[in-house]
């Protein structure tokens, strides 16, 4: 090691022991989020519509008092760039800017936020990073309005599908992604060549900030997690069970072709199924998170004719998702042969599980401890834009940070003083990164 590093190391571990970080940025930030995107009942921020906009626009205009460069690529994606004091690939923190439909401000949002506060921290001090910092403000992270995963981080490498972006609808007004895209500034003719416009080689790593979306950071009492991966998924959206409408007082039990008794024996096999694989100690979730009948159709003294569902299915193993692929099919046809119905499943939608990089995870670890900083090593159910960048050959990182009340709703509750203690432990990393691999 030549006496310039030996003086480089020492700088970056006095500066990791005094972290800045621009907290009042990130309050003020999240205060006008929720005034701009909010109404009475939480905050909708529309994917490639209005609401993100408005966010991109304003962490934009955050990027550049800060003098940081910036750049959107053809899916519309957001960078905003701190330069390093070395050459080399860059440090990239990010997350997303839209919402579901009536949910909370900090999903997604805290994540960029979280990287401008840490890079106007070290603005402010005078601090250079030893390698360029970019925060990506991400689009199209939700899958509620277009039906698929990831659209911005999978456009920013090249893997949207030209039937994607010709034939996928926003749920709100049918506009097609390609369309959206285009409204919104992007190039739909570049994303259908399959061109990447990130070259993973250029990102050293990819950290991605964000509330934890279950209570178990709140229910152990513990402020942070450190993700070692995240569940991949396979879902019907779009499912039905088709049966024959009949008279609920004339048809008896065995000429009814019902397809609410079908569907709920659907849920009771797969209930069954979860059981014995998380048994034999398959990590696995299965939701049926839509069961509905026709309102136009359905009647009190009418046996059901037709029922549709969404099914969800998660898991971090690979080999439990294609398990689970082969018993949805093989527990469908025995249900349509005994009780007379036919299951229209619909497009499948799916994503991969994602390893987090072990460097970046005991880095955190380390570091938490060096700070005084309770943190919890965890796994993550929920899919992240991080997904995307590991299954890219990018090493990843995720931080979790505790917050009440869930995800998706308008009470999403996450403390400040959490927010603070996550962005003193990502300043930390940045300055002092586990780059030699």
């Amino acid at each position: 090691m030549t006496a310039h590093s030996d003086a480089a190391q020492r700088q970056a571990t006095e500066q990791s022991n005094h972290v800045p970080v621009d907290i009042a940025l990130a309050e003020r930030l999240f205060e006008e989020l929720k005034r701009r995107t909010g109404n009475l009942r939480g905050i909708t921020r529309t994917s490639y519509g209005l609401g993100e906009q408005i966010a991109h626009d304003m962490v934009r205009r955050e990027a550049r008092k800060l003098g940081l460069e910036t750049r959107t690529d053809p899916g519309c994606n957001l960078y905003m760039t701190l330069k390093g004091r070395d050459q080399g690939p860059g440090i990239f923190i990010g997350s997303h800017l839209d919402s579901v439909p009536m949910g909370g401000n900090f999903d997604g949002a805290a994540g960029v936020l979280m990287g401008l506060a840490v890079v106007s921290g070290y603005v402010r001090s005078n601090i250079r990073p030893p390698r360029d910092i970019t925060i990506m403000a991400i689009r199209a992270e939700e899958s509620t309005w277009f039906g698929a995963s990831y659209i911005g981080s999978r456009a920013a490498f090249g893997r949207l599908t030209a039937r994607e972006l010709d034939q996928v609808t926003r749920s709100s007004d049918q506009i097609t992604l390609g369309a959206a895209i285009d409204a919104a500034g992007g190039d739909t003719a570049f994303l259908k060549t399959g061109t990447s416009y990130l070259d993973p080689a250029d990102i050293a790593m990819f950290i991605e900030p964000h509330i934890e979306q279950g209570p178990v950071l709140i229910e152990r009492d513990i402020p942070l997690g450190i993700v070692t991966g995240i569940r991949g998924s396979f879902r019907y959206r779009d499912a039905k069970c088709i049966g024959v409408y009949a008279h609920s007082g004339a048809t008896p039990r065995e000429y009814r072709s019902d397809a609410v008794r079908a569907a709920a024996a659907l849920v009771t096999e797969l209930d069954k199924a979860w059981i014995a694989l998380a048994e034999a100690g398959a990590d696995l979730v299965i939701t049926f998170g839509q069961f509905s009948t026709d309102a136009n159709e359905a009647a009190f003294s009418k046996v059901a004719g037709k029922l549709s569902f969404a099914l969800d299915i998660r898991s971090q193993e690979p080999e439990t998702l294609t398990a689970m692929q082969s018993i949805v099919r093989d527990t469908v046809a025995r249900i349509e042969t005994a009780h007379q119905v036919t299951f229209e499943l619909g497009r499948l939608t799916d994503s991969k599980p994602a390893k987090m990089d072990d460097a970046i995870v005991q880095s955190f670890e380390a570091l938490a401890g060096e700070h005084g900083i309770d943190t919890l090593t965890m796994a993550c159910g929920a899919g992240h834009d991080a997904a995307v960048f590991a299954d890219a050959g990018v090493p990843t990182g995720m931080i979790f940070i505790r917050n009440a009340n869930g995800s998706h709703n308008p009470d999403e509750q996450m403390e400040m003083a959490d927010f603070a203690e996550a962005a003193r432990l990502l300043s930390a990393l940045c300055l002092d990164p586990p780059l030699e691999r």
